[in-house]
Parts: C-alpha cells; sequence; structure tokens
C-alpha cells in the first residue's frame, strides 16, 4: 500500500479557498522510507533525503514568515493503529494560507519538495486553527 505524500489537487483547492485571517498550525506526522526513492536512482537514505529538503527549503519557509512552535519524538502509540509509527513529529505555524501557499508555490520550494516527496513512506498534514490552551481536557476555548 502506497502511502500520503503529497496533498491531491482537490484538498489543495479547498486548503486555498477555505482562508481566514490569522495564523494557522500545521500537524506533521512523518514515516521516513530506509532508502529513498529518487526517480534518478540516486543513492541516499530517506532521512538524508529529508534533510536535503530540509536544508533546501528552510529559507523559504522563514521567508513566509514559518515558524516551528512544537515538536517531539514519536515513543508509543497508545490509541491507533499498533503498527504505526513516525520520524518527525512537529507543528509548523505559518502567518496565513497565504503564506503556506506562497511557500509551495515558490520555485525553490518547488524543487527542494523533490527531496521530501524521495525521503517519505507516509505523512500527515492537518491544518489547524490555533486556539487558546484550556484548563482540561473537555475545555474547548471558543
Amino acid at each position: 500500500m502506497s502511502g500520503y505524500i503529497d496533498p491531491t489537487k482537490e484538498t489543495f483547492a479547498k486548503f486555498r479557498t477555505s482562508d481566514r485571517p490569522g495564523p494557522i498550525h500545521m500537524l506533521n506526522l512523518v514515516r521516513l522510507r530506509t532508502k529513498a526513492n529518487y526517480p534518478d536512482g540516486r543513492d541516499a537514505t530517506g532521512a538524508e533525503a529529508y534533510a536535503a529538503y530540509g536544508r533546501e527549503s528552510g529559507p523559504v519557509f522563514m521567508r513566509v514568515g514559518g515558524s516551528i512552535v512544537w515538536q517531539g519524538r514519536f515513543e508509543l502509540m497508545l490509541t491507533g493503529p499498533a503498527d504505526e509509527s513516525w520520524d518527525h513529529c512537529f507543528i509548523a505555524q505559518y502567518p496565513s494560507v497565504a503564506a503556506f501557499v506562497e511557500m509551495i508555490r515558490d520555485p525553490i520550494y518547488r524543487e527542494a519538495v523533490k527531496h521530501r516527496q524521495a525521503a517519505v513512506a507516509d505523512s500527515r498534514l492537518v491544518r489547524l486553527a490555533p486556539l487558546p490552551v484550556g484548563k482540561t481536557f473537555g475545555e474547548i476555548p471558543g
């Protein structure tokens, strides 16, 4: 079974049109391939390819106002598929939907994303609206 690597055109169109003022958070869960899958057959691990993606896309990410607001190391799936694990878990913040779209459309980013596509076996990218932190589990601030 093939994993999720990139959003579909339909989902990305929905992402763009469901704009609102203010920042967005993007929860990233990334599982890497053992060996990167480059179309030209070059030899690299998934971790090496993902590191290249970070090096090359990082300046664009920062230029559009992106920042990493949380990251953690996966340890155990307590609720969910027991065989599911993630190599990178982080939340990136962007000042707006437009900033994220600007990054995705940038020519330097579009070249760098080829490393991500070669590196990633499966991923989840979840757009979130930041909210104030509640005091308990059931308290969801408006």
